[in-house]
């Protein structure tokens, strides 16, 4: 084996659920993990072979593929594969083969096993992760409404045939709703432009109701994927307008259900690797409120589908990275490329800026920095034209303050604890969120430890956080009711991000801090401060629930805007829901507000 033990016990102390081990068990899993390094090409297992253990992704990347040869997923850095052969018979169902100069790690399957029956929270890992692949995606069960991705693009039927071919073009459609009087009155498609009017040498100027299908089949939005599927296929047709009472809510094509079948974040991951440049990346992620449309409507948790989402910005950074070095030259001195934020937690949604530093090898000299500081141009740039819009507060990067030795980032830390002023409490809860995303993460592992040490034996630095963590409150108002926003652009609606989650993102950092616990996602945090008993069992689950609760409404609302056609974001207004869910909404404020309470008071242990 090439690496060395505590080479891979730092490497696994950044995969989940690894990093919920205590050091003696990850320093004993690390030592029974072997290497082995693949070239391009080569297979690493085959349907039908006896699988020697789980494999880890150390770096390079992997296809899965299925007993056709079609793909399953493609794995890059830190993803498990093969784990479902270990959890049956041991033979494998598929086939996986390095797309690149690949080194895996093998847990054998008699550790893997002792680890799944010894270790509960990495047994939950693995089979929640079977779970989520069972409820992968399945058109033919989802429901229509998903299956909308904006407000219907209507003509009347007074409109000129050629006035409704340049519309379809400017708006890159393959059909019109012809509305006349707020009915549906028929329908027109590029195939009636071709073979109705020009096969036919018509009138360009005449109305499109001369070549339109007029009452045509339509569905409920209601109605499942199969139904849409049946009527397609049985009919001949490849547009159907989705019609509620008499309102027309949008139109699904033969085009989108294929696009829908197409855009997994497995697909996402191996487009982002063949891209030569940022506008190449760009065409990727655009596509991403599609995903998390298609997510979202088939029923997958929010950790679930904000790990998916946030799996595609950290590949997006990974292939910044490999661009800037092949444009700029391999890096002089190691560094590491980390992410804070909602990125670095892996809960990235539908709205996300970018946060983002480098850590520096310290033989870095002045020469050195001036290519660390095109590098983070390069980098920061490449991930705003792809979406990730710059940081209103300049955490990234391309700021020479976030790009630093590993001494400087340490003293960093070092005076932070020592004098937690206002400012410092802000950085610390930005920077406790810290994950490595590309380069060498040996320079993050110590200083992650160090940090947390340092900083929960100071009790005046802990308490300058806890008070830090409730400054966000639930917006819990009078009379059951709730405190909305009271004036400006979103007046009367509530902030799900800055009211809803993030207070809870704030308990989590606080007991991961108490704790010394090393989890970032703020899921995985509540769970260990739980398991570490730094929150009781009754604590946990109430908070956990109510997390649940506002990151999923959260989501919904996202993947609501994006199907009626707009941009995602965090505002809601109360009345968009039913009695019973605003009810069990506040309900889950309340346990925040109980728990903040607990916490600001010294009673951690809540229940």
């Amino acid at each position: 084996m090439d690496l060395a033990v505590s080479d891979v016990a730092h490497f696994l102390a950044s995969v989940h659920p690894y990093d919920s081990l205590d050091r003696e068990d990850l320093d004993s899993v690390a030592d029974k993990f072997e290497a082995y390094d693949y070239g391009r090409g080569d297979e690493i297992y085959k349907v039908g072979q006896v699988l020697p253990g789980l494999f880890l992704v150390h770096d390079g990347a992997v296809e899965v593929r299925d007993a056709r040869g079609g793909q399953v997923s493609l794995l890059g850095a830190r993803n498990s594969f093969g784990e479902r052969g270990l959890t049956r018979d041991g033979v494998a169902v598929t086939t996986a083969v390095a797309v690149e100069a690949t080194k895996l790690l093998v847990l054998p399957t008699s550790a893997f096993r002792a680890l799944m029956e010894s270790h509960e929270g990495f047994a939950k890992f693995f089979t929640r992760t079977h779970t989520e692949e069972k409820r992968a995606p399945n058109l033919a069960t989802m429901p229509v409404s998903t299956l909308l991705t904006g407000p219907p693009i209507t003509c009347g039927s007074d409109t000129t045939i050629l006035e409704a071919a340049r519309l379809m073009r400017a708006r890159n459609i393959s059909s019109l709703a012809v509305v006349d009087m707020g009915l549906l009155a028929g329908i027109v498609t590029t195939s009636d432009l071709s073979n109705r009017a020009l096969a036919e040498g018509l009138d360009t100027s005449r109305p499109v109701s001369q070549i339109m299908t007029p009452d045509p089949v339509t569905l409920r939005s209601n109605s499942l994927g199969t139904d849409v599927l049946h009527i397609m296929h049985e009919r001949g047709i490849g547009h159907l307008p989705i019609v509620d009472g008499t309102e027309l809510r949008g139109m699904v094509t033969q085009t989108d259900l294929t696009r829908l079948q197409a855009v997994t974040s497995a697909q996402f991951v191996s487009d982002i690797a063949r891209a030569r440049s940022a506008a190449g990346l760009a065409k990727v992620t655009a596509q991403i409120p599609q995903l998390l449309v298609q997510l979202v409507g088939a029923g997958n948790r929010h950790e679930v589908v904000t790990r998916l989402i946030t799996d595609i910005a950290d590949a997006v950074t990974r292939r910044l990275l490999k661009l800037a070095e092949a444009k700029l030259g391999p890096a002089p001195v190691p560094y590491l490329w980390l992410a804070c934020g909602s990125q670095g937690r892996r809960e990235q949604t539908g709205v996300s800026d970018q946060d983002n530093c480098l850590i520096l090898d310290e033989r870095v000299t002045e020469d050195d920095l001036r290519y660390f500081d095109q590098l983070a141009a390069f980098v920061t740039t490449g991930l705003d034209a792809c979406g990730y819009v710059f940081c209103p507060g300049d955490m990234m990067a391309t700021n020479p303050r976030w790009r630093q030795p590993l001494s400087v980032w340490r003293s960093y830390f070092d005076d932070w604890i020592a004098t937690p002023k206002p400012e410092a409490q802000m950085l610390a809860s930005v920077m406790f969120d810290l994950r490595p995303i590309g380069g060498r993460e040996s320079l993050f592992t110590d200083l992650q430890a160090e940090t947390l040490e340092k900083a929960s034996k100071n009790s005046i630095f802990v308490s300058h956080m806890i008070a830090n963590s409730l400054k966000h409150a639930p917006p819990l108002g009078m009379l059951r009711g709730f405190a909305t926003i009271r004036s400006g652009e979103y007046k009367n609606q509530l902030d799900l991000k800055h009211s809803g989650v993030v207070p809870v993102v704030d308990l989590g950092r606080v007991y991961a801090l108490q704790g010394r616990l090393s989890a970032v996602n703020t899921r995985a945090r509540l769970e260990e401060a739980r398991d570490h008993g730094v929150l009781s069992k009754t604590g946990a689950s109430d908070l956990l629930d109510a997390y649940d609760l506002i990151a999923q409404t959260r989501l919904e609302h996202q993947a609501k805007q994006v199907r009626q056609g707009g941009k995602p974001n965090n505002f809601m207004a109360p009345t968009d829901l039913s009695d019973f869910e605003r009810s069990h909404l506040r309900d889950a404020f309340v346990v925040i507000r109980t728990l903040q309470s607990a916490i600001g008071h010294g009673r951690g242990m809540l229940g």
